[in-house]
């Protein structure tokens, strides 16, 4: 019994096997051998010229030593070659047609030898330009097909060698099987090797592109959740102050309803749930690790300072300057209340931009420009080119985010925009425009239904 079961397991094993070398040979599949890098089209134009020297060669071998006639050797003579042609574009139907054409060259020759119209010491089965025809044609195929293919492609070809010369055979010749087989292999290892080195400088190429996509979309997220965190405490500061109001109402009023009562505690009670769900929030953003529920954050402030407005500007400024930096600030229209998202945002970009340019324009001058108007703020900061290279060295005042995706977030993130440059002198100038209200929603729908 477990002999029967060996023997099954065996014929199973040799069916898998056979029907995917039918599925991986038995195709017409195009496959283009691509233009080289440097060279473009020559190797195209090689592999064409060695088909001609191979056609040539194969019909003058054919015809004048093994006396096949002429319309025979043509016939095989121009069926190897075009297989050589035909393996830059269908690597697998080239090899079956270039096995058949040596397969008929060597049946011919096989006749002349055993009728002894052929003298000398002929070679056989497979005459020289068909051997290197058919070399060409495997270094084509195992340059371009999986590692498989080209390892069935090669043992058909030994067991076709070894039918013609071992079992078959003829009298007096001198065998080339074995150095052809030889030859072949060592074409199908290289060919193999540089498709490998190929396959790899591709993964290679598409993982770093798949990184550097990753590592900016990283770089979004974290910036966006930078941002998250400063408004935070605008928003508890609101809900706060509703929070307060709904509490101080009722006394406000000579005996109020009990209706009236039971709203504002309704909504006293809601923006305190609101406040702690956004307390929840904060300590998820500000937590480096799963680990970390107290939100000790990783900025380099204290996770729960106020967030800073343009009232720290001139502060802002102060140090910059003690940093080695001339900056000068010009403050243009009536000041107006901004909303505190405004303020902060326009700080920070402020704040990145100096940063910025103490980082990449050592010994610049710097200039800050606000622009109260009636539909809201612009801000301009611009310097000059740096009299010396910039340091490697970390600046010793960092801003707080990434650079221009921060402020381009935080500019859109209100409304706004915000664009960079550098300028005609050697410099850089970084202009952007915060709405003074925030835009309405993308789903909110006019109350007349227009």
């Amino acid at each position: 019994m477990p002999r029967v079961a060996a023997v099954r397991m065996v014929r199973e094993w040799v069916g898998r096997v056979l029907r995917a070398a039918r599925d991986d040979l038995w195709t017409f599949g195009a496959d283009p051998l691509p233009p080289s890098v440097w060279l473009r089209w020559l190797p195209h134009g090689l592999v064409c010229l060695t088909a001609f020297g191979v056609t040539v060669a194969d019909v003058q071998q054919l015809d004048e030593y093994w006396r096949l006639g002429t319309e025979y050797a043509l016939l095989v003579g121009i069926v190897q070659g075009a297989s050589v042609v035909l393996a830059l574009w269908r690597p697998v139907p080239a090899w079956w047609l270039s096995t058949a054409a040596m397969v008929v060259g060597a049946v011919g020759a096989r006749g002349r030898l055993m009728s002894g119209a052929v003298t000398g010491d002929p070679s056989w089965p497979w005459n020289p330009p068909g051997v290197v025809g058919h070399a060409v044609v495997l270094l084509l195929l195992a340059l371009r097909v999986r590692t498989r293919i080209t390892a069935e492609v090669l043992a058909l070809t030994a067991l076709v060698t070894y039918v013609l010369q071992g079992l078959l055979g003829a009298a007096a010749y001198e065998s080339t099987g074995v150095l052809a087989v030889t030859l072949f292999c060592v074409v199908v290892v290289l060919g193999t090797a540089l498709r490998g080195r190929r396959v790899a400088r591709t993964q290679l190429l598409e993982q770093t592109t798949l990184t550097a996509e990753e590592r900016a979309r990283r770089t979004l997220l974290e910036e966006r959740s930078r941002i998250a965190r400063e408004l935070h405490d605008v928003v508890a500061h609101h809900m706060s102050v509703i929070s307060i109001q709904a509490q101080v109402a009722p006394h406000l009023v000579k005996d109020p309803p009990e209706e009236l009562k039971e709203n504002l505690e309704g909504i006293r009670q809601n923006a305190l749930e609101a406040l702690t769900e956004l307390r929840r929030v904060l300590g998820v953003l500000r937590s480096e690790h799963p680990g970390d529920p107290g939100g000790s954050g990783t900025d380099d402030t204290a996770p729960h300072a106020p967030q800073p407005t343009l009232n720290r500007l001139d502060a802002l400024v102060e140090n910059t300057r003690a940093a080695g930096l001339a900056v000068t600030t010009e403050v243009t229209g009536p000041p107006r209340a901004l909303a505190p998202g405004v303020e902060l945002s326009a700080y920070r970009i402020v704040q990145e931009a100096l940063s910025n340019a103490l980082r990449h324009a050592p010994g610049s001058a710097v200039r800050v420009e606000l622009a109260h108007t009636a539909s809201g703020l612009r801000l301009r900061v611009a310097n000059t080119a740096p009299d010396r290279p910039a340091s490697p060295s970390p600046s010793p005042s960092p801003g707080a985010g990434h650079g221009l995706l921060g402020m381009r977030e935080r500019a859109a993130m209100l409304g706004g925009g915000l664009t960079a440059g550098p300028t005609p002198d050697g410099g850089y100038e970084v202009t952007a425009f915060l709405p003074a209200s925030a835009p309405p929603p993308l789903d909110e729908t006019p109350k007349d239904g227009v």
